[in-house]
């Protein structure tokens, strides 16, 4: 039996100023709720993962860090969870590599099976604009 384990190494998040800016600046979005996704192509060829990526929540929505916290955590373990079965191959195949922003403009925080669906519905639309 082989134990299929998903990470979520410090190498997948989008950490560099110049990469966010760059991303911020250049990059392409749209708005699949709660979520207003925005990416760019790489153009660090590179990048060790298929995909890097951001998860933002705003404090103007979410007063309390733990709200705050507590969104990034369901995110983040729905991106864990679902980023190799679809996502992560389909970029492989197309040799792409892309940075992700995920900022949450929902007014409530949502629980996990929902942020989960959408987060699906993300990583599909994300494809389709890619591939295009």
């Amino acid at each position: 039996m082989t134990v299929k384990t998903n990470y979520f190494k410090k190498e997948e998040r989008l950490c560099s100023k110049k990469l966010l800016d760059e991303l911020f600046k250049n990059g392409s979005s749209f708005l699949l709720y709660p979520f207003r996704v925005t990416w760019l192509i790489s153009p660090d060829s590179q990048q060790a993962f298929p995909a890097q990526v951001v998860i933002a929540v705003p404090k103007k929505r979410f007063k309390h860090s733990v709200d705050r916290n507590l969104i990034k955590r369901r995110i983040r373990e729905a991106y864990r969870l679902h980023k190799s079965t679809v996502f992560y191959p389909a970029l492989q195949d197309n040799g792409k590599k892309i940075l992700l922003a995920l900022s949450y403009v929902g007014t409530k925080a949502h629980d996990f099976s929902f942020i989960e669906k959408k987060l699906k519905a993300v990583f599909a639309e994300c494809l389709k604009k890619v591939e295009a």
